[in-house]
Parts: C-alpha cells; sequence; structure tokens
C-alpha cells in the first residue's frame, strides 16, 4: 500500500507541494457538514504509512474532522498515521493559573496521542516544557525549526551579514540567534515590559541601528502589539528598512495594516499557518523529516 498524504481542502496547496517533495500521491479528505453543524468525513482510499497534513490555526472544527480522518485512514488499513501540523494548536498554556482551568497542553497531547503514532510540527511555542518529546511522551514527536527557510529566503532578498537579526523580546531570541548565524549577521533581542494587556514597552540593547537592514523574526504573531512596538522603536532608533518574518502568522488584515504603518517595509510568514503574508514554503524542511517514514 505504500505511502500517501492526505490533507483537508484549507490546506491542499502546501500539502500537494509537500508531496511533490516527498514523491508520494496527494488526496483531498471530504468534509460534508450538515445543516445541524454535524461532519461527515471520508478519505479516498488509504496507504500503510498515511501522513495527514493539518495546520491546526482556528482549530476547534479542524479537530473533530482530524479524529474522524483517522478514524476512516484506521479502517482502511493505514497501519503508521503521522500528523503534519506544522502549527500546532493549544501548547502554549502548559500549567493551571487559576483553580479549575484546564491545562490545554496535556489535554491535547493525549487526545492527538490517542490517534496518531507520530506528531510532526514546526516552531512550536514551549514555556516551562522546554522539549516536544516531553508534550507527547508516549508517541514520537518533532518539533522543527523555519530558521534555515527563513534565512535562505532573506538572503534570495539580499539581507546577508550587514543585516541586524532582531527577536522582539527575550524569547525570541533563541529564533533570532539562529537566523543569524545562518546569515553570518549579529543578533539581539528585545527586553519588554508589560505595563497591562495592550500596553508594552519594548528596549534594544544598545547598539549602532541607524540606516541597518533589520530582520525582525517572531514564531507567532496574533495581536501584534509586541511586534509593532518593536517595529516602532527600531525606527525610532534611526533604522533602515524594516522585515518581519514570521513562523505562524494568525492576525487579520486590521493587524497586518498596523504593523505596515509602524514601520514594516516587508511582512513575511512562512505557510505554517494559510495566510495573505504567505512567502515561505516550508515544504523542504518538513520533507527532510518525513523522508525517513518512506524507507521503512
Amino acid at each position: 500500500m505504500g505511502a500517501a498524504l492526505f490533507s483537508f481542502a484549507h490546506g491542499s496547496g502546501d500539502a500537494a507541494a509537500l508531496a511533490h517533495e516527498l514523491h508520494i500521491p496527494c488526496h483531498e479528505i471530504s468534509v460534508h457538514r450538515f445543516p445541524d453543524g454535524e461532519s461527515r468525513v471520508s478519505v479516498p482510499g488509504s496507504a500503510a504509512t498515511s501522513f495527514v497534513y493539518c495546520p491546526l490555526d482556528r482549530p476547534n472544527e479542524k479537530l473533530v474532522e482530524l479524529m474522524f480522518a483517522a478514524d476512516a485512514l484506521r479502517r482502511g488499513g493505514t497501519k503508521r498515521l503521522v500528523l503534519v501540523a506544522p502549527y500546532l494548536c493549544y501548547m502554549r498554556q502548559d500549567k493551571a493559573f487559576h483553580d479549575g482551568e484546564a491545562v490545554s497542553q496535556q489535554a491535547m497531547s493525549r487526545y492527538l496521542s490517542s490517534l496518531f503514532d507520530r506528531v510532526v510540527t514546526v516552531d512550536t511555542h514551549l514555556h516551562r516544557v522546554s522539549r516536544i518529546e516531553e508534550v507527547f511522551p508516549s508517541i514520537e514527536a518533532e518539533n522543527l525549526t523555519a530558521a534555515g527557510a527563513i534565512a535562505g529566503f532573506a538572503k534570495e532578498r539580499g539581507i546577508g551579514p550587514q543585516a541586524l537579526v532582531a527577536g522582539p523580546d527575550e524569547e525570541s531570541i533563541q529564533w533570532a540567534r539562529r537566523v543569524g548565524e545562518k546569515l553570518g549577521a549579529e543578533a539581539i533581542a528585545g527586553r519588554k515590559t508589560r505595563h497591562g494587556d495592550r500596553n508594552v514597552e519594548i528596549d534594544f540593547p544598545d547598539c549602532d541601528v541607524a540606516g541597518r537592514t533589520i530582520l525582525l523574526l517572531d514564531d507567532i504573531v496574533s495581536s501584534g502589539g509586541t511586534v509593532a512596538t518593536a517595529i516602532a522603536r527600531l525606527k525610532e532608533a534611526g533604522a533602515g528598512d524594516i522585515h518581519l518574518a514570521i513562523t505562524h502568522a494568525l492576525f487579520g488584515e486590521e493587524i497586518e495594516q498596523r504593523l505596515r504603518e509602524a514601520g514594516a517595509a516587508s511582512i513575511w510568514s512562512t505557510n505554517a499557518v494559510p495566510h495573505p503574508t504567505n512567502a515561505i514554503s516550508l515544504a523542504p524542511v518538513l520533507a527532510g523529516a518525513l523522508r525517513g517514514e518512506l524507507k521503512s
């Protein structure tokens, strides 16, 4: 039965690109929604090793249909089932901050582990848990990075050692350093002070930014407040063109406009989440992690 890749309509284009990299067939999972909101899910055949491609942004409805797709593939004869979720939802809350709260990371781990043999994702935002293997102790899991893809894309646009690679806050320094190393460029990160849900202050370390091209990186941009503040701060310091590169773009048109008004000359996101700013394909990164499945 070999191997095949399956995807829903919302990720079909990116799934086809990944299947092309792997030289395996790609099939679309069919979803019919009844008037009462329930879904009927069916798959066109199966394979001994089945990859299911599903970015889990806006996840709640997707998670139910993912469960049904996994069931259909297992019934069709799939022996090994691999979830390819470039964006993995519900990973940020890894503890209960108040009595009565669910710990979404642990609950999602149990759910996905009951369906799949392996989970492959990209730049998952982890806090107190440092490794994706700790999130999924009972199945195989791999947290890839988009740093190489972002650095390669930046190089193609003339961004090199003279540029400054910056992260907006302390957590983002890991991505800034990875990309900076690949570009041979200096990497820094801002220091964020939060004064409220929508009021943040960012200070960058003393360094000469005047006239320099800035590659500003973040793994997830949703409300955009931190990144917009960072862009404005760099502009105040005299920075030249600021190019924003994001792994997971979770924001809408209004936030995109806000980022451009703050001073972003370009906004580039990976296709981990389908978005109008998608410019960087993760198909080679994902294929590199999945090829070993085809040899077994």
